[in-house]
């Protein structure tokens, strides 16, 4: 139908040019006949190369009209389908496409406002799609804002009601086995000391949970500062001996902080909940553009073949170090203790930082 219509416009345009060319002949031809006083008769037999001079002349007038005709409507059909097809193309969406110059007639001028339309509509759309992002982003937070407060919220509740009565039944239970007489069944002695057993793993479990519970990001501190604050507060709470060299290492990306802050949590959760080590310690340092980040106890450790594809806590800090480009490996053997080893490259940072640069870690 649009084809049609285009062509329609063209041969009324090879129609047009015809009517003027053939009036102008006529016109001239009257004008002739009757300023000279011309005898029609004569026009009539006259002939050029054999044929009526009459009907040469209106031939060549109507071809003249015929071919400026219908080019002129080509071209107006070529310029008015790139109108039409960027049309189509914005109804589609696409409000990139631009118009080529099509010149400085009323037509070209239609094609520079529709690219100003298409160039407005473009920047409206880019103006949507940033408010979209930015009220996903601004969900997002307030998803994680939520989920930090109820995590804090539960680590309190359990760290006052059901760490403390865990504290009390053990502290109950030893009471009672060391007051109690030698004579007392041996069998009721054992139980109660599975008793006490079973409260202070109990325990044990209650506080990686509450490390679990923690917030999973520093909370504006850098990266020394928060880790030191959770090895202090777990040292005092840990019958577990801690120690840990922590290097101040500034300008660290963010994101870098976050997952190492998060990646010591969840190696310091699976010490306390399953290796039964008396000692653990932790270095983080920075050498030749690389963080070194180890965790090393001497607890059971286990064989490395049987590590269960169900191993949250190993497979998350695996995923970490991979989230900001850096590797981990977990190395352990039975009975030997577990070390997780992670490094991460860092790109940005002044000269004047890797001072240490030579130096190995121990």
């Amino acid at each position: 139908m649009k084809t049609s219509r285009l062509a329609n416009i063209q041969w009324r345009a090879v129609r047009l040019s015809l009517g003027v060319s053939l009036t102008i002949f006529l016109s001239v031809l009257g004008f002739m006949l009757f300023y000279y006083q011309l005898d029609p008769r004569v026009l009539i037999t006259s002939r050029w190369f054999g044929i009526p001079f009459i009907i040469l002349l209106f031939s060549i007038s109507a071809v003249v009209g015929f071919g400026f005709g219908y080019m002129f409507g080509n071209q107006l059909k070529k310029r008015l389908e790139k109108l039409i097809e960027s049309i189509i193309k914005y109804e589609n969406g696409n409000f990139a496409y631009r118009i080529p110059q099509l010149g400085d007639d009323e037509i070209g001028l239609a094609a520079d406002q529709l690219n100003a339309m298409a160039e407005r509509i473009e920047r409206q759309v880019a103006s949507l799609q940033k408010l979209s992002n930015e009220r996903a982003e601004w969900q997002d937070q307030m998803k994680k804002s939520v989920i930090s407060e109820e995590r804090q919220r539960l680590a309190r509740e359990l760290h006052d009601a059901v760490s403390q009565q865990l504290f009390a039944i053990s502290m109950m239970t030893s009471a009672i086995l060391e007051g109690i007489q030698p004579s007392v069944d041996e069998k009721f002695i054992q139980r109660l000391k599975m008793v006490e057993k079973m409260a202070a793993d109990a325990q044990s479990e209650m506080r990686a949970l509450l490390l679990h519970l923690r917030p999973v990001t520093l909370e504006g501190k850098g990266l020394k500062e928060g880790l030191s604050e959770l090895l202090i507060e777990f040292k005092a709470k840990q019958s577990i001996e801690m120690d840990w060299e922590i290097e101040d290492i500034e300008k660290l990306p963010k994101g870098v902080e976050d997952h190492l802050f998060r990646i010591v949590q969840e190696a310091l959760s699976n010490v306390f909940r399953h290796s039964k080590a008396t000692k653990v310690s932790i270095r983080l340092l920075l050498r030749n553009r690389q963080l070194q980040l180890k965790v090393i106890d001497n607890g059971e450790g286990f064989k490395m073949d049987n590590v269960k594809s169900s191993s949250y806590g190993l497979h998350s800090i695996k995923e970490r170090a991979s989230e900001v480009g850096g590797v981990a490996e977990v190395i352990s053997f039975a009975g030997k203790g577990t070390q997780v080893d992670v490094k991460v490259p860092i790109f940005e940072q002044e000269k004047g930082e890797n001072h240490s640069d030579s130096s190995t870690i121990n």
